[in-house]
């Protein structure tokens, strides 16, 4: 992430989003199970909000400064962070009631990564388990907040299909003025 987005997704502004409208609506009638895997939590807002709902929580974070950072953060209520790439999951098959990716999608370097992570997805969530999560929609101030980042935005009506082909099922994809959610199950 650049300096700006980097302050803005760690800012205490963008926490109370996170918790009072970003989580409630990705998570909006699901269970989650007791063992959930966060991806890409970047900064962590996320994984702060998730960790007082979900009975076990990991993340998987790429940046090993975000991760070092957000692993010794979340350590006092017992989530485990580790530095990985969420593409390249290390955990084994079917370790995950529920998998969540909080507005992480458009930094994987391309669609075909953002592909690699939905089969890893696929392949750690149990049999019925969810994935869940949100992205941005496109747009000239999104792409200006990621000058110098990686930016892959991902078009939500290619993405069921998408989810599809990774192996899951039950798909859900909604769309709101700022960004969508999306569901899908392992069957």
């Amino acid at each position: 992430m650049n300096e700006r987005h980097l302050a803005g997704c760690s800012s205490p502004e963008w926490a109370e989003v996170v918790r009072r409208f970003i989580v409630p609506w990705v998570l909006e009638g699901i269970e989650l199970g007791h063992d959930v895997l966060e991806v890409g939590p970047g900064p962590g807002r996320t994984t702060e909000v998730l960790a007082e709902i979900a009975p076990r929580l990991r993340a998987v974070e790429l940046d090993p400064l975000l991760a070092a950072d957000l692993a010794t953060r979340m350590a006092p209520v017992g989530v485990e962070v580790i530095e990985g790439d969420a593409t390249r999951l290390s955990y084994e098959d079917q370790s995950f009631s529920a998998v969540l990716s909080f507005t992480m999608l458009h930094h994987l370097p391309s669609a075909a990564d953002q592909d690699r992570l939905f089969g890893e997805v696929a392949r750690v969530l149990r049999h019925g388990g969810v994935l869940a999560g949100t992205d941005s929609l496109d747009s000239d101030d999104f792409r200006e907040l990621h000058v110098g980042d990686i930016c892959v935005p991902v078009d939500p009506a290619g993405l069921a299909e998408r989810l599809e082909r990774a192996g899951l099922s039950d798909v859900e994809v909604a769309i709101n003025e700022y960004g969508f959610r999306f569901r899908a199950r392992r069957p």
